[in-house]
């Protein structure tokens, strides 16, 4: 008994390191899934959507190559060799990173453009930069023009850009353009203005969050009602998301399954509060599937071993014996 117990642990064990060890050859990361925990990416809050990224689902992590993103901005440039490029039902890739790079729970939100340093400089003996070229710590340079890959932009000391669906993409805001505070004029696109980066990097949105860019109104003045961005665990407005802050690129989704994860989680963590509502009626069938299988696959198996040549010679000469 005991060692039948001991066995069904080891095999248990075994089966879920091979599981874990695989999706490490395929990611490149450990650990290689995360649970997504906002609606902050959902397409559609009610009935969720397979292909996109709702709460509860879990999200495989690629190894955080930040030459392997590429951005919305890229995919919606006509004539960008990533041209139309698409990841969990939008152009462009969706990558996990750590706000400012500091520890807490990672942001899944999608890549729009990234500031790749243009001019550069040296730091002065004083350890300053010279003029309003901004100090990038994790780059160790003073930068003082930027370049988009992705748009025409090149060389420029602030960053101006609209998804208007002129050069790139119409990025739909999905907001009321006829209030700001009083004010009439919101875009119903996402709008760029006068983004002066703190260092190289990507900016970031949620596919859901009505373009309340992460980076806050420094980059999208024209941002949803009041909204000033992401901050981290030390209250620091959000930068942006820099090679050193990347946890991965978001690959697959395997969805519903992480909502077990959300029932059980604690502390800052928003449970189930955001996950769509007919994600409970698949996880509950995906759940009884994975339990009927066995018992509907037990008695077909145990039929074809007892209908097999070696267990009928077996039998004969067991009768034999016995005789």
């Amino acid at each position: 008994m005991r060692w039948t117990l001991l066995r069904e642990i080891i095999l248990a064990v075994s089966m879920i390191s091979l599981i874990i060890l695989s999706l490490w050859a395929v990611t490149g990361q450990l650990p290689p899934l995360v649970v997504v925990e906002s609606d902050s990416m959902v397409h559609n809050a009610d009935s969720g959507e397979v292909g996109s990224i709702d709460a509860g689902d879990l999200v495989l992590v690629h190894s955080p190559e930040s030459s392997d993103v590429i951005t919305y901005a890229e995919a919606t440039e006509p004539f960008n060799p990533h041209y139309r490029y698409a990841s969990h039902g939008m152009e462009g890739d969706v990558i996990i990173y750590n706000k400012n790079g500091k520890e807490g729970t990672p942001i899944i939100h999608r890549a729009i453009l990234e500031a790749v340093p243009a001019e550069t400089s040296s730091l002065t003996a004083n350890g300053t930069c010279e003029g309003e070229a901004v100090h990038d710590k994790a780059l160790g340079i003073c930068i003082h023009t930027w370049d988009v890959p992705g748009t025409s932009l090149r060389n420029v000391t602030s960053i101006d850009w609209q998804f208007d669906g002129m050069m790139t993409g119409y990025f739909d805001c999905k907001r009321d353009t006829n209030f700001n505070h009083g004010e009439v004029g919101l875009e119903p696109f996402l709008k760029i203005e006068s983004w002066k980066p703190q260092a190289a990097g990507f900016l970031t949105l949620g596919d859901n969050n009505k373009c309340s860019i992460d980076q806050g109104w420094s980059a999208s003045r024209g941002g949803v009602q009041g909204a000033s961005g992401l901050f981290d665990s030390d209250g620091t407005p959000v930068g942006p998301a820099s090679s050193s802050h990347l946890v991965g690129i978001a690959g697959a989704e395997i969805p519903w399954l992480g909502t077990v994860k959300l029932m059980l989680a604690g502390g800052d963590s928003p449970g189930t509060e955001q996950v769509p509502n007919a994600t409970w009626g698949w996880l509950f069938l995906s759940i009884a599937t994975v339990l009927a299988i066995p018992i509907a696959i037990e008695p077909l198996l145990n039929r074809f071993i007892k209908g097999s040549p070696e267990v009928a010679e077996f039998e004969l000469e067991r009768k034999q014996m016995q005789a």
